[in-house]
Order: C-alpha cells, then sequence, then structure tokens
C-alpha cells in the first residue's frame, strides 16, 4: 500500500445498514490530515472478536470498544478494532448516531498509533483529541467522557 491509497476499513459480523462508505470518507480524512498520509488499518467487528483481542493481546477477559495495535516497522502505523456493538450501545447513550461514534473512536485509535497515550502523556493526547473533534465536529470523547 502506498501513501496515498485509502485506509483500509476490514469488516468482520458487521451489521448490513452500517454506512461503510461515510466511514470509509472519514478514514481517508484521518489518514490525509490526522496521520499525514501515513496508512493505518481499522477492523470493524463485534464484542467477541474486540473480546478475543483484548484477551489475547491485553490478557483482559472482556470485550471493549477499541483497541490499538501500534506497528513495530513498515510503512503502516498499525492496526487498531473497533466494537460496532459497543459503538452502538455507547451512542445511545451519549445521544448521537453509531456511525459519529465510531468516528470518535477511530480518531481516537489513531492517536493511540501515533504514540499518545491519555494515561502517561499529561493531557497531550486530550488536547490533541480535543481539537480534532472540534475540527471534525466531533461529540465528547473517550478521554472527556472518563473524566465525568
Amino acid at each position: 500500500m502506498s501513501p496515498g491509497d485509502s485506509s483500509p476499513l476490514l469488516y468482520l459480523r458487521t451489521p448490513r445498514d452500517l454506512k461503510r462508505g461515510e466511514l470509509r470518507k472519514f478514514a481517508d480524512l484521518l489518514r490525509r490530515e490526522v496521520a499525514q498520509g501515513k496508512p493505518f488499518f481499522c477492523l470493524l467487528t463485534d464484542d467477541r472478536e474486540l473480546r478475543r483481542l483484548n484477551r489475547d493481546f491485553l490478557g483482559k477477559d472482556y470485550p471493549t470498544d477499541v483497541l490499538s495495535f501500534p506497528a513495530l516497522d513498515g510503512e503502516a502505523l498499525g492496526e487498531m478494532a473497533i466494537s460496532v456493538q459497543r459503538a452502538a450501545e455507547q451512542a445511545r447513550e451519549f445521544g448521537h448516531d453509531r456511525e459519529t461514534e465510531i468516528r470518535i473512536l477511530m480518531l481516537h485509535g489513531l492517536l493511540h498509533l501515533l504514540g499518545m497515550d491519555h494515561e502517561t502523556d499529561r493531557g497531550q493526547m486530550a488536547r490533541a483529541e480535543a481539537r480534532w473533534r472540534k475540527k471534525f465536529d466531533l461529540p465528547d470523547g473517550l478521554i472527556e467522557r472518563g473524566r465525568r
């Protein structure tokens, strides 16, 4: 994959009504603007797969909304996985649609792929996420929700 290619979104056990075109455009926007052209990969799947990944790679036996796996080398930044099921539940809880929640999770995951860590970076990731959310007209993200 060359830097000019679209960031691929991969789908595993996702609902038929998922707005794939809109999400692909957002992934492309993230690649161009946030990742400065570097590609990344994003798996959109279900809670079962996120639970498996969380257990196998992090030793945590429960599903989560987004996981990021930075690349050790190579052209791509790395990979992330997002639970569409969890995104739908969180979207209902926070009063927006599922695709908006997936966009929030994609941005959050990408910032992790870029090396940011909101648990250790003294607010750097929170500030970056807030700037990008404002630019992309997204509601509060995971970091802001965690502070409440």
